[in-house]
Protein backbone atom coordinates (compact mmCIF):
# COMPACT_ATOMS: atom_id res chain seq x y z
CA UNK A 1 0.00 0.00 0.00
CA UNK A 2 2.88 2.35 0.75
CA UNK A 3 4.14 1.97 -2.83
CA UNK A 4 0.67 2.59 -4.28
CA UNK A 5 0.28 5.69 -2.12
CA UNK A 6 3.66 7.04 -3.09
CA UNK A 7 3.74 6.07 -6.77
CA UNK A 8 0.27 4.97 -7.82
CA UNK A 9 -2.29 6.97 -9.73
CA UNK A 10 -4.48 9.42 -7.81
CA UNK A 11 -7.60 7.34 -8.43
CA UNK A 12 -6.13 4.53 -6.31
CA UNK A 13 -5.15 6.80 -3.42
CA UNK A 14 -8.27 6.46 -1.26
CA UNK A 15 -8.53 2.70 -1.76
CA UNK A 16 -4.85 2.22 -0.90
CA UNK A 17 -5.18 4.47 2.13
CA UNK A 18 -8.29 2.65 3.33
CA UNK A 19 -6.66 -0.76 2.96
CA UNK A 20 -3.47 0.59 4.53
CA UNK A 21 -5.63 1.50 7.52
CA UNK A 22 -7.82 -1.62 7.61
CA UNK A 23 -5.04 -4.21 7.59
CA UNK A 24 -3.17 -2.98 10.70
CA UNK A 25 -6.52 -2.45 12.49
CA UNK A 26 -7.46 -6.06 11.77
CA UNK A 27 -4.05 -7.38 12.77
CA UNK A 28 -4.12 -5.43 16.03
CA UNK A 29 -7.51 -6.96 16.84
CA UNK A 30 -6.16 -10.38 15.90
CA UNK A 31 -3.28 -9.92 18.34
CA UNK A 32 -5.75 -9.36 21.15
CA UNK A 33 -7.45 -12.62 20.20
CA UNK A 34 -4.10 -14.39 20.22
CA UNK A 35 -3.35 -13.07 23.70
CA UNK A 36 -6.78 -14.20 24.89
CA UNK A 37 -6.14 -17.65 23.44
CA UNK A 38 -2.73 -17.91 25.09
CA UNK A 39 -4.25 -17.00 28.44
CA UNK A 40 -7.22 -19.35 27.98
CA UNK A 41 -5.04 -22.36 27.19
CA UNK A 42 -2.89 -21.81 30.27
CA UNK A 43 -3.42 -24.54 32.86
CA UNK A 44 -3.28 -22.13 35.81
CA UNK A 45 -4.94 -18.80 36.41
CA UNK A 46 -3.25 -16.16 34.22
CA UNK A 47 -2.67 -12.71 35.69
CA UNK A 48 -5.71 -10.43 35.45
CA UNK A 49 -3.84 -7.89 33.32
CA UNK A 50 -3.69 -10.40 30.45
CA UNK A 51 -7.47 -10.31 30.00
CA UNK A 52 -7.43 -6.51 29.89
CA UNK A 53 -4.50 -6.49 27.48
CA UNK A 54 -6.33 -8.98 25.24
CA UNK A 55 -9.39 -6.74 24.93
CA UNK A 56 -7.49 -3.46 24.47
CA UNK A 57 -6.31 -4.00 20.84
CA UNK A 58 -9.84 -4.38 19.49
CA UNK A 59 -10.96 -1.29 21.38
CA UNK A 60 -8.01 0.71 20.03
CA UNK A 61 -8.76 -0.46 16.49
CA UNK A 62 -12.40 0.51 16.90
CA UNK A 63 -11.49 3.90 18.33
CA UNK A 64 -9.28 4.62 15.32
CA UNK A 65 -12.31 4.12 13.05
CA UNK A 66 -14.37 6.78 14.82
CA UNK A 67 -12.76 9.77 13.04
CA UNK A 68 -13.49 8.12 9.67
CA UNK A 69 -17.08 7.42 10.71
CA UNK A 70 -17.80 10.99 11.85
CA UNK A 71 -15.83 12.86 9.20
CA UNK A 72 -13.08 14.09 11.52
CA UNK A 73 -9.40 14.25 10.59
CA UNK A 74 -8.47 10.88 9.17
CA UNK A 75 -6.37 8.80 8.51
CA UNK A 76 -3.05 10.17 9.76
CA UNK A 77 -3.95 10.29 13.49
CA UNK A 78 -5.59 6.87 13.27
CA UNK A 79 -2.61 5.39 11.43
CA UNK A 80 -0.21 6.81 14.01
CA UNK A 81 -2.29 5.30 16.83
CA UNK A 82 -2.32 1.93 15.08
CA UNK A 83 1.40 2.02 14.27
CA UNK A 84 2.39 2.95 17.81
CA UNK A 85 0.00 0.33 19.23
CA UNK A 86 1.56 -2.36 17.05
CA UNK A 87 5.02 -1.38 18.24
CA UNK A 88 3.89 -1.31 21.88
CA UNK A 89 2.24 -4.72 21.45
CA UNK A 90 5.73 -6.16 21.64
CA UNK A 91 5.82 -5.23 25.32
CA UNK A 92 2.78 -7.43 25.96
CA UNK A 93 4.23 -10.20 23.81
CA UNK A 94 7.51 -10.05 25.71
CA UNK A 95 5.72 -10.19 29.05
CA UNK A 96 3.61 -13.15 27.90
CA UNK A 97 6.79 -14.96 26.90
CA UNK A 98 8.50 -14.04 30.17
CA UNK A 99 5.72 -15.46 32.34
CA UNK A 100 5.46 -18.60 30.23
CA UNK A 101 2.11 -18.00 28.53
CA UNK A 102 3.62 -17.72 25.05
CA UNK A 103 5.67 -20.49 23.44
CA UNK A 104 9.47 -20.20 23.28
CA UNK A 105 9.44 -19.24 19.58
CA UNK A 106 6.84 -16.48 20.08
CA UNK A 107 9.17 -13.48 20.08
CA UNK A 108 11.06 -14.66 16.99
CA UNK A 109 7.74 -14.37 15.16
CA UNK A 110 6.32 -11.31 16.89
CA UNK A 111 9.38 -9.04 16.66
CA UNK A 112 9.69 -8.83 12.87
CA UNK A 113 5.93 -8.82 12.26
CA UNK A 114 5.06 -6.09 14.77
CA UNK A 115 8.09 -3.98 13.94
CA UNK A 116 7.50 -4.32 10.21
CA UNK A 117 3.79 -3.55 10.24
CA UNK A 118 4.17 -0.83 12.87
CA UNK A 119 6.81 0.98 10.84
CA UNK A 120 4.90 0.56 7.57
CA UNK A 121 1.75 1.89 9.22
CA UNK A 122 3.60 4.94 10.52
CA UNK A 123 5.12 5.44 7.06
CA UNK A 124 1.63 5.30 5.54
CA UNK A 125 0.58 8.03 7.98
CA UNK A 126 3.33 10.31 6.70
CA UNK A 127 2.65 9.85 2.97
CA UNK A 128 -1.13 9.37 3.12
Amino acid sequence: MVTVLALGPDRWHFAALSLGYAYPALILSFLGGMWWGLAARHAGEPPAWVWLAAVAPSLVALATAVPWAIGATWPAPSLVALGVSLLLSLLVDRQLATIGLAPLWWMSLRNPLSLGLGILTLTTATIG
